[in-house]
């Protein structure tokens, strides 16, 4: 069992250009997705957050039953889904903006215990910046890895929400020691002001950077780096291609046996360049999809 810990939100898209153009709602959410892209790809999985009673809250627990996500660990709240408007540039990038005052995931509570059998706990994120939710994760991430439990985490830094950056990058940095892999896109890493290197001597067993099309990388502890590059696509939008490659990642290495610290260090330059183009494969279908419709996984076999 993998569990994804995190927010579930509704994105507001636009369908056209423009202020005013029309928004189509679409179930999102880093970690959202990053459940939906396991469940599809076929890796028990459970979601832990805590979701609205309103109907956005009750379409987003739909697609993860439909999945076959376990909605067991979800906690549940009267008050209203955060909303995310989402802009999307003429490449296809999406930038977003939040309403998130008051709303269901914010009250987030730690869990007295995760599922029996969990092998792998997933963070990132709105989640870890929005209190006192925020706060409830970071104790789950730190009790997780005190366990012995994989963690992996993405920041999935969206700078709108920090209202003090210097006090985030210090958070994230002591997030460090309990985290095995962490993932992090290229411009993530410009922000929080870091190197794959630093990162490594803090605690993780591996980093994994992404460059959109241009591929990614990991880094590891004995000074391996493996790069793959992207998967030519023609690009709708970027939603949830982070979240995909995060779920591919986790996906892969438990189709390995490698959900450990020592099992990632023992991967190898072939076991990396077969895992990263898997998660290549599998964020180039959800790019070249509108929405973040992450792949199922007779679309990324071979």
């Amino acid at each position: 069992m993998i569990v994804v810990a995190g927010e579930a939100l509704i994105d507001l898209v636009p369908q056209g250009t423009g202020a005013l153009a029309a928004l189509r709602p679409a179930l999102g959410g880093g970690p959202y997705n990053t459940a939906v892209a396991l469940g599809r790809l076929g890796s028990p999985t459970a979601f832990c957050s805590r979701v609205s009673y309103d109907a956005f809250g009750e379409a987003l627990l739909d697609r993860l039953r439909e999945t076959g996500v376990d909605l067991a660990p979800v906690q549940r709240g009267s008050e209203p889904t955060t909303l995310a408007v989402a802009s999307v540039d003429a490449e296809g990038s999406a930038a977003y903006s939040f309403y998130v005052e008051g709303t269901a995931d914010r009250l987030f509570s730690v869990p007295a215990s995760l599922p029996s059998g969990t092998r792998a706990v997933s963070f990132g994120t709105c989640s870890l910046v929005l209190e006192p939710g925020a706060s409830a994760y970071e104790e789950l991430l730190r009790r997780t890895a005190a366990r012995g439990v994989f963690t992996a985490l993405d920041p999935n830094v969206r700078a709108g929400l920090i209202a003090d950056p210097d006090a985030y990058r210090a958070r994230f940095e002591s997030w460090l020691p309990s985290v095995t892999l962490l993932k992090l896109s290229a411009e993530d890493a410009e922000w929080l002001g870091g190197t794959p290197r630093q990162w490594l001597a803090a605690g993780p067993a591996a980093v994994v950077v992404t460059r959109g099309g241009a591929g990614l990388t990991a880094y590891t502890r004995d000074g391996g780096a493996y790069t793959v590059p992207g998967e030519r696509v023609d690009v709708v939008d970027t939603i949830g291609a982070g979240d995909t490659v995060n779920a591919a990642l986790l996906h892969g290495l438990a189709q390995r046996d490698a959900l450990s610290a020592s099992a990632v260090a023992a991967l190898g330059a072939e076991g990396w360049r077969g895992l990263l183009g898997f998660a290549a494969r599998a964020a180039a279908v959800t790019c070249s999809r509108a929405g973040a419709e992450p792949p199922y996984a007779h679309e990324v076999a071979g």
